[in-house]
């Protein structure tokens, strides 16, 4: 099952974000046991700098999601003020779906008029 993850940061919280940063991203790639990251970054503030995350997991069970966020370098410093996961169902662009697998597309995608 996929989850999507929203975790903001404490307003001000710039400098530990970018102290722990290392340490966040190591734990990203190690992933956990019955759990795999598949895609992540941060969420940004009007002004462009960096105020929280955005997570697209995979797992076994929503525990494993909130076991793997708690054990977050982040969130073991302080930085979120709020984490929300969500189950999620990955519909478009999905490399994982058995019409992707198939060469099909899961949905036309139309373009963008200006």
């Amino acid at each position: 099952m996929f989850f999507a993850v929203i975790a903001r940061d404490h307003p001000g919280s710039t400098a530990l974000r970018a102290q722990t940063k290392a340490r966040h991203s190591a734990h990203l790639d190690a992933a956990a046991e019955g759990l795999r990251v598949l895609q992540t970054g941060p969420l940004l503030d009007e002004k462009g700098a960096e105020a929280g995350s955005l997570l697209i997991l995979e797992a076994d069970a929503i525990e494993a999601v909130q076991a793997f966020m708690k054990a977050d370098p982040y969130a073991q410093a302080g930085l979120f003020a709020q984490v929300d996961i969500h189950p999620w169902v990955w519909r478009r662009g999905n490399p994982y779906s058995a019409d992707h697998a198939k060469g099909h597309p899961v949905a036309k995608t139309q373009e963008i008029k200006r």
